[in-house]
C-alpha cells in the first residue's frame, strides 16, 4: 500500500503496523548510548589536559596554552564545566599585548626549556614594547574568541558570566582594533597575517605560494631540536623546509620588536586568510550581543561586521572559482588553491546569497563532499587535487575544528539537512578513533595527538546542540 506524504511526514492509515518501529527504537538507542559514550570520553580528556588556570591543547605535542584552541575548548567546557571556561579566556587574555593583539602562544613557566620548539626563548617577547609581564609568541591567531565568549555566556548564563563579560569586553575590543587597524597592510579592510601559523591551517597548500618567496634552507633546522616529530610521524607533520620558512618568518617579524609599521616594505609574507577575516566579521556581530548584555553600545560592532563582510566579498571572493581565496598582499592576487579556507566565510550571517549558494555548492562537490549522508570526513584541502595529502596535517586530514566552524555557517544559513550530516560524520570520526587531533580524510583513522582538546570540547557542543 503506498503511504501518502504531508511535507515530510507519514500519515499512517488506521490500523497500520509500523514494522520499522523496531528498528528505529534500537537506532535511537544506539545513539543514545554513542552519545553518552562521547560525553564521557571527552569531558575525561579535558579533564586529564586540565592544567590548574588553563587547558593543553594536549599533554605530549602542546604543553602550553594555544589561543584559538582555548577559545574553542571554552565552548565545550562550558556545557561541563562553565567556570573553567571563564578561566581559560580569562588567563589568555591576562596575557594580551598593550596593542591588543592576543599572542598564539602562552608559556608555562614551569616548563623546562627546549620542552616546545620554538619556546619562549625563540620568541623573546620581553624585547617587544607593549609585551605582557610572562613570555608568549609575538603572533596571533584567528580571533574566535568573542563569539566564544558569548556562547559560553548563553549556554550558562549567570551573574558571574555577566561580570565576566563585562571584563573581557573592552579586552574583545581591543583585539579586534588591533587586528583592523594595525593589520590592514593591504587598506582594504581586512586584516592581513604574517605568519602561516596565525592562520591556525599552518602548512596549508594556501600558503604555498607565498611560501616558494620566502628564501630559506631547510639544513638551518640543523641547528633546532623540532618538539612535534618527537610524538607524531614526521610523514604526518610539517616538512624541514616549511619549518626553515617558518623560522625565517618569525626571525623577520622578531627582528622588528614585533611592530606592524611598514609591514609591506619589511616583511616577506603577508597574506588576508579568509578564515581569519570571516573569524574577524563574526566576532563584530558577537560583540554586539555582548554590548547588550554590558550595556554598551551594538550598533558600531554591527556596522564593523557589515563592513568587513563587504571587504571580505570585494578582495577574496573567486567569481570564476566560486569560492573564496587567500590574497597575497605583497603581489595582490588571489592564490590558487582550494582549499576549506574558502568555505569558512558561510559563518557571516550577512553574506550575500550569491555567495551562500556558491560556497554550499564547492562545499557539496567532489572536493569536500558535504552532504546531508557523509560518506567520507570534510578534508581540508581539495581531495581531487594533484597535491593532496590525506596524512600531512593541514593539507588534506580532516580536522574537529574546521567542520564545527563550518557547521555554524551551515545552521546560520539554515541548512539543517547538511549541518546534520556534517554532525553526525563529527561525531562518527571521534567514536571510531577517539579525541584526535585530526583524521585521515579518507578512512578516519586517528592521526596526530591522541587526547587532543577542541577535539573532545568541539564534541560536548555538537552533543550538546544536536
Amino acid at each position: 500500500m503506498d503511504i501518502p506524504l504531508v511535507g515530510q511526514e507519514q500519515v499512517l492509515p488506521a490500523g497500520h503496523l509500523d514494522r520499522a518501529a523496531p528498528r528505529r527504537a534500537a537506532g535511537t538507542r544506539a545513539g543514545a548510548d554513542r552519545d553518552a559514550r562521547l560525553r564521557r570520553l571527552a569531558l575525561a580528556t579535558l579533564d586529564a589536559n586540565w592544567e590548574h588556570d588553563h587547558t593543553v591543547p594536549s599533554r605530549t605535542l602542546y604543553p602550553h596554552q594555544w589561543s584559538w584552541d582555548s577559545a574553542f575548548i571554552a565552548v565545550g567546557l562550558a556545557h561541563v564545566r562553565p567556570d573553567r571556561a571563564w578561566r581559560e579566556l580569562r588567563t589568555l587574555f591576562a596575557a594580551q599585548w598593550v596593542d591588543g593583539r592576543v599572542p598564539h602562544i602562552v608559556f608555562n613557566p614551569a616548563l623546562r626549556v627546549g620542552s616546545y620548539f620554538p619556546g619562549p626563548e625563540f620568541w623573546d617577547s620581553a624585547c617587544a614594547e607593549g609585551a605582557p609581564p610572562m613570555a608568549t609568541s609575538g603572533i596571533v591567531q584567528p580571533p574566535v574568541h568573542a563569539p566564544a565568549a558569548w556562547l559560553v555566556h548563553r549556554r550558562a548564563p549567570s551573574e558571574a558570566s555577566v561580570a565576566t563579560l563585562r571584563r573581557l569586553y573592552p579586552r574583545l575590543v581591543a583585539q579586534q582594533r588591533y587586528l583592523t587597524g594595525r593589520r590592514d597592510v593591504g587598506g582594504g579592510g581586512l586584516a592581513a597575517i604574517v605568519h602561516p601559523w596565525e592562520s591556525g591551517l599552518d602548512n596549508s597548500p594556501a600558503w604555498d605560494a607565498p611560501l616558494a618567496a620566502v628564501p630559506a634552507d631547510e639544513a638551518a633546522m640543523r641547528g633546532y631540536r623540532r618538539h612535534d616529530t618527537a610524538y607524531a610521524d614526521a610523514a604526518h607533520r610539517p616538512t624541514d623546509l616549511d619549518y626553515a620558512r617558518y623560522v625565517a618568518l618569525a626571525d623577520s617579524y622578531r627582528a622588528g620588536r614585533y611592530r606592524d609599521e611598514a609591514l609591506l616594505g619589511r616583511h616577506p609574507f603577508l597574506v588576508e586568510c579568509p578564515l581569519v577575516n570571516a573569524a574577524l566579521g563574526v566576532a563584530e556581530y558577537a560583540l554586539a550581543r555582548i554590548a547588550t548584555v554590558v550595556g554598551a553600545d551594538p550598533c558600531p560592532h554591527r556596522d564593523r561586521a557589515a563592513r568587513i563582510t563587504e571587504a571580505l566579498v570585494a578582495r577574496l571572493w573567486d567569481p570564476v572559482a566560486g569560492t573564496f581565496r587567500p590574497r597575497d598582499v605583497r603581489t595582490d592576487r588571489l592564490l590558487p588553491a582550494r582549499t576549506v579556507l574558502g568555505l569558512m566565510p558561510l559563518a557571516l550571517p550577512d553574506l550575500p546569497q550569491p555567495q551562500v549558494r556558491a560556497v554550499l555548492a564547492e562545499a557539496c562537490s567532489p572536493r569536500f563532499g558535504l552532504a546531508a549522508r557523509m560518506a567520507r570526513p570534510l578534508p581540508t584541502h581539495d581531495r581531487t587535487a594533484p597535491d593532496f595529502e590525506p596524512l600531512r596535517y593541514w593539507r588534506g586530514p580532516s580536522w574537529l575544528n574546521t567542520g564545527w566552524l563550518l557547521w555554524q555557517g551551515l545552521r546560520t544559513h539554515r541548512r539543517v539537512d547538511l549541518a546534520a550530516g556534517l554532525r553526525e560524520s563529527l561525531l562518527d570520526l571521534v567514536d571510531t578513533a577517539g579525541c584526535h587531533e585530526y583524521f585521515h580524510p579518507d578512512t578516519g583513522a586517528g592521526l596526530g595527538s591522541p587526547a587532543f582538546s577542541w577535539t573532545a570540547a568541539l564534541v560536548l557542543d555538537a552533543l550538546a546542540e544536536g
